[in-house]
């Protein structure tokens, strides 16, 4: 037979009182570095940033270019994308009765020289607006084929337009964040 003498002091009941303390905070800390791990793997964390339904993203001189180059380098990400902008009508001879470019001259050089770029629309009535009228358009990017695949808007709504006073753009800026909506 075993005999223990425990002797119960002020230091010893302290002493217990920490290692409880410390043994609970060490279970409490390990619950919040799981629970953080879970969640960084789980759907938690996760950015929406999805197209909202109804939103409809406006292009403007400044975003013109980096806009329709973003499109073009990530076409899928951009389907269902509604946007709204301004441009001419201009058609090329091997485009179809409903298509056109909806267009902006970009400023190449100092020297005024421009190039036309815009997205390829799809209309049925396009016709009835003669080639370089200042239309503004609202449509939604989908997925077509001109050469290849590219993005076409087809176009929801269509206004005739006077002639803006900005009426070039400038070449894209390789500063431009691209993000998965158009903003």
């Amino acid at each position: 037979m075993f005999v223990y003498n425990f002797k119960v002091t002020r230091t010893s009941i302290f002493k217990c009182i920490l290692i409880i303390a410390a043994i609970i905070f060490i279970i409490l800390f390990g619950i919040a570095v799981y629970r953080i791990v879970s969640a960084s793997l789980g759907d938690n964390f996760k950015v929406n940033d999805s197209i909202i339904q109804g939103e409809v993203a406006t292009l403007t001189v400044d975003n013109y270019t980096d806009v329709l180059k973003m499109v073009h380098n990530d076409l899928n990400t951009y389907i269902g994308q509604k946007i709204k902008f301004s441009g001419y009508v201009y058609r090329a001879p091997d485009f179809t009765d409903c298509e056109f470019v909806l267009a902006r001259n970009m400023l190449v050089n100092n020297n005024s020289q421009s190039l036309i770029v815009g997205f390829l629309c799809n209309y049925d009535d396009i016709k009835s607006y003669p080639d370089n009228t200042w239309v503004e358009i609202t449509g939604e990017i989908t997925k077509g084929d001109y050469h290849g695949e590219i993005p076409v808007i087809k176009i929801t709504q269509i206004n005739k337009i006077q002639k803006p006073t900005d009426e070039f753009v400038f070449p894209p800026d390789d500063t431009y964040i691209s993000t998965s909506v158009i903003l």
